[in-house]
């Protein structure tokens, strides 16, 4: 993507009016000065995003007015940067041939576990923790709602037709974890690999990376800002800062930074992206399987083989393994501790339960060494897999919507 031409064409790939200029402005009017041909990929209007001025304000209430505001906007902005091809996802023009037309509207967002003070600084890292994440509910009409397949088609669609010599998007992090951004990177990249075309992540200017594409957008940073000032919905400029709609500010820097990479595996949606009807059922499925083990476990944890001079306890070790497991892969496949904290509680009082003590004592779990290990075992294995830290790099966290 370095030594633009007029041979160049490059498709970027954005979530919402706005981001294409914070991210990527300078680098687009770059490429048009150069006479390389751009098109830019919209997925959502940003029908859940919030408002900047007062006389806006009503705009929050109405997510289709507000969409239609911020394309507006986007128009705007495309014509000062030069785009002079661009499309929404899901429009005739980006939609496979033979499906009625669609619009694929904004998911919104929720913050995670992260502080204010976290969310000051926008550094683009695809290995920093999310700090953003899907809300509860989502519009079933939403770009995360969708099925995975339609949205990759989609987009495949567009890079089949315009045939770019590069694609361009968000890291696998999508920036910040915006879900809207996580999933533009994963169909981008995808489409980019499966139909053969170079896919570029965006990537922090300041990075070390040997392998970064570096561009000096300094010749057409009041393109920039001109465009950025299009879209004041979102934002305002300060000088040199970009204060956005939450109150966050970032640096309207003169570098913009892009890194080649391979499309990576879709990760398994961490509990937190996933709506309040999926956790419900995640959790009756979670304590399901805790009691079914602890139940299993209870009944088989006596079970022993002979070996030489006495038994080989195998069942009690079998069981404690089944119990770990179950909660590791718990941790492991939703990258959270509820649902492995259900199981593991369901777990413990299923276990609890069927070695209470009768007036004849618990014929299910006697009082010998494989029954004192099953009873103790089950609560420490539980405390150990679900209390473990999930060790993180310290990141400086990205903020902007």
């Amino acid at each position: 993507m370095s030594g633009f031409s007029s041979d160049e064409r490059v498709l970027f790939v954005h979530a919402h009016p706005d981001d294409e200029t914070l991210a990527t402005g300078g680098t687009i009017a770059t490429l048009v000065d150069a006479g390389s041909e751009v098109v830019l990929l919209t997925l959502t209007r940003g029908e859940r995003g919030e408002v900047v001025p007062d006389d806006l304000e009503h705009l929050v209430d109405d997510p289709e007015a507000l969409g239609n505001h911020r394309a507006g906007e986007l128009a705007a902005a495309a014509e000062i940067l030069g785009i002079r091809d661009h499309r929404f996802l899901g429009d005739e023009r980006a939609r496979l041939a033979g499906r009625q037309p669609r619009a694929y509207r904004d998911s919104g967002m929720v913050w995670l576990d992260a502080s204010k003070a976290d969310r000051d600084e926008l550094v683009a890292d695809d290995e920093s923790t999310p700090v953003a994440g899907a809300p509860d509910e989502l519009d079933p009409e939403s770009l995360l709602a969708a099925d995975y397949g339609e949205v990759v088609t989609d987009v495949a669609t567009v890079v089949a037709e315009v045939r770019p010599t590069a694609i361009v998007s968000y890291d696998s992090n999508g920036g910040y974890g915006h879900p809207d951004h996580v999933l533009a990177h994963d169909a981008a990249s995808h489409a980019a690999e499966v139909l053969g075309v170079p896919f570029f992540a965006i990537v922090d200017p300041e990075t070390e990376s040997p392998h970064a594409v570096r561009i000096d957008v300094s010749p057409v940073l009041q393109r920039k800002r001109d465009a950025l000032a299009a879209h004041r919905s979102q934002l305002t400029l300060d000088g040199d800062t970009i204060v956005h709609s939450g109150g966050q500010r970032s640096r309207l820097g003169t570098v913009e930074a892009f890194e080649r990479r391979r499309a990576v595996e879709r990760p398994v949606a961490s509990v937190d992206s996933l709506g309040a009807a999926a956790k419900t059922a995640g959790g009756g499925m979670a304590i399901a399987a805790g009691a079914t083990v602890g139940a299993l476990g209870t009944v088989n944890h006596q079970f022993g083989l002979v070996v030489g001079e006495g038994p080989l306890a195998i069942g009690v070790v079998l069981s404690l393994l089944l119990a770990g497991l179950l909660l590791a892969g718990l941790r492991l496949v939703t990258r959270g501790r509820w649902l492995a904290l259900l199981a593991g509680a369901a777990l413990v009082a299923v276990v609890a339960l069927m070695a209470t003590l009768s007036p004849g004592g618990s014929v299910l779990v006697p009082n010998n060494p494989a029954g004192v290990a099953w009873v103790y075992g089950v609560p420490i294995i539980v405390a150990i897999v679900v209390g473990w830290p999930r060790v993180q790099r310290a990141v400086n966290r990205p903020a902007i919507r």
